[in-house]
């Protein structure tokens, strides 16, 4: 029975090496390895040796299959590499090419590179921070004490006593006023956090605040560069008002509209019939917030802006759901 397994492993090995193609080499595995190979066949029969011969039988029999298997699968390496391009059944070069799916950005990643190009090209240079934020930068230092009543207007997730995910992006404005002297000009975009959740809100939204600070700062500088933002992004013929309202960093404060981009002053559904839609809030930077970063109120003024950018968006291209932005339906991305 040995003689005859190493003849088996002789044989097959010669066979294996001068298959030229993978039909032959499937055609030997079959001989040697199928369900009725010739090896196959002897390990069947290796309970009727006699005891004293069927662990030396097993042992050599399983040995040559394993062999005869690395030779096989070693052979269709071989047989691959050589494989040529034009075979029938293979390649057919003369087929057209395939161009591959192009992915696209996400509608607010657009939106959020275009109104940092806008501000970038006014001078103003982009600045981080984290989202897990410290109580002290998200409020204090912005003049919003414990007590104060504007705490319950961000709805914050609170982590510990003392940290929070950030609910606006103008504890940047602070870290970056803590670590430099003015002139500053930045903006702040990235993702901030706040308990809310229906058809016009979400628990994550985007925003890009903005800040400048130097020496003899006014309001109408503050109008001039948000007149300018929103005619680059909307229309170079957008219409704006500023209208006076609070915000505990601000003072004096105000909200902004622009003309209503569905029906142009005219008065729709979007607008609620005025013609004006609101679109950030801003105001002069307050000086307590300037004394709590350590600048002179006498020497130095800012302004200081905040936009959602989800809200541009959504006026920008038209869109009535917030919702869209988040289910990554394909249809939805595709066109923009």
């Amino acid at each position: 029975m040995k003689e005859r397994l190493h003849q088996i492993r002789r044989e097959a090995t010669t066979l294996i090496e001068e298959a030229e193609d993978e039909e032959s080499l499937e055609s030997l595995r079959i001989k040697y390895l199928g369900r009725k190979g010739e090896l196959t066949t002897i390990l069947k029969g290796v309970g009727t040796l006699p005891p004293e011969e069927r662990p030396q039988v097993g042992k050599l029999a399983n040995q040559f299959k394993k062999e005869i298997e690395e030779a096989i699968k070693a052979k269709k390496k071989a047989l691959l590499g050589t494989r040529p391009l034009r075979k029938e059944g293979w390649v057919d070069l003369t087929l057209p090419g395939r161009n591959l799916p192009l992915g696209r950005l996400h509608p607010i990643t657009q939106v959020m590179r275009e109104i940092i190009e806008c501000f970038t090209k006014m001078g103003f240079s982009v600045a981080t921070g984290p989202e897990i934020e410290l109580d002290f930068f998200n409020f204090e230092a912005l003049n919003i004490p414990p007590e104060h009543p504007a705490r319950d207007m961000q709805d914050t997730f609170y982590i510990s006593k003392e940290t929070l995910l950030r609910t606006h992006t103008s504890p940047i404005q602070i870290r970056t006023m803590t670590g430099a002297r003015p002139p500053l000009r930045i903006i702040a975009p990235g993702k901030v956090y706040r308990c809310d959740s229906d058809v016009t809100h979400t628990p994550m939204f985007h925003q890009v605040e903005g800040l400048l600070v130097d020496r003899g700062v006014s309001f109408a500088q503050l109008k001039g560069i948000l007149t300018a933002f929103a005619q680059a992004i909307f229309h170079r013929d957008t219409r704006l008002r500023f209208r006076p309202s609070f915000f505990p960093f601000t003072e004096p404060s105000a909200e902004v509209d622009i003309e209503c981009v569905i029906c142009k002053g005219a008065g729709c559904r979007v607008c609620s019939d005025t013609g004006w839609i609101e679109v950030l809030g801003c105001g002069l930077v307050h000086p307590q917030v300037f004394r709590n970063v350590g600048y002179d109120t006498e020497e130095f003024s800012g302004f200081a802006f905040g936009l959602g950018v989800e809200r541009i968006t959504m006026l920008k291209y038209g869109i009535n759901d917030l919702r869209l932005f988040f289910e990554n339906d394909i249809r939805f991305l595709g066109q923009f």
